[in-house]
């Protein structure tokens, strides 16, 4: 919780001015109402087309994607036990158009937005990084010469935790948002990805 506290501080100091917070991350339901990115944002990129665009979510260990057949992610824990997944955005190499300048991306639950508690993840779910904001440039084995960011997430489900669902919203942008006016200004393109959370019992 003492990321997220910092985080919604770096926010508010970055951009001093309240309407604009609303356009970052923790403006979906955490500094306001919002269900969703596009609330403030919209999707008017030249990124739209999925085949190009990369979202996935890997072990960090094994570096295998978390990807299950119906296109949603499963991230499995053992109670009390950290588990550390990679989030990597972005585009592929063969991508024609001009590669966004930076990600944004939020994990969410749905059903915590209308809720009175700074956290939104999933209840009894403790994590580290659960939304960021970065410029395209990271590297990546198995994604060599993609326009992409990477950054960890460790999540442990503590003794409340059960099984859950998250969103997690994702935007390309390139440019920024004008003051006052969070749809002007940016160019982005909005994604959404279903991710289910597991708990897995420790055996005795």
């Amino acid at each position: 919780m003492k990321i997220v506290h910092l985080l919604l501080i770096f926010a508010v100091l970055s951009v001093g001015n309240f309407s604009k917070v609303l356009a970052y991350p923790p403006g979906v339901g955490i500094l306001g109402p919002s269900k969703n990115c596009i609330t403030c944002h919209v999707s008017n990129g030249p990124w739209k087309d999925e085949k190009r665009t990369i979202i996935d979510i890997l072990d960090r260990e094994t570096k295998k994607s978390l990807k299950q057949s119906d296109g949603s992610f499963l991230i499995e824990a053992k109670r009390g036990e950290m588990k550390t997944v990679l989030t990597v955005i972005g585009r592929s190499k063969d991508d024609s158009e001009e590669p966004p300048y930076r990600n944004a991306w939020l994990y969410v639950d749905p059903n915590s937005i209308k809720t009175s508690s700074l956290s939104k993840f999933a209840p009894g779910w403790e994590v580290n990084l659960p939304m960021s904001c970065r410029i395209v440039g990271d590297t990546l084995a198995g994604f060599e010469g993609a326009k992409i960011t990477v950054l960890p997430m460790t999540v442990r489900p503590a003794d409340a935790a059960r099984d859950s669902e998250l969103s997690l919203q994702v935007m390309l942008t390139k440019s920024d948002s004008v003051k006052g006016d969070a749809k002007a200004g940016m160019v982005g393109n909005y994604f959404e990805r279903k991710v289910k959370l597991k708990v897995l019992e420790a055996s005795k």
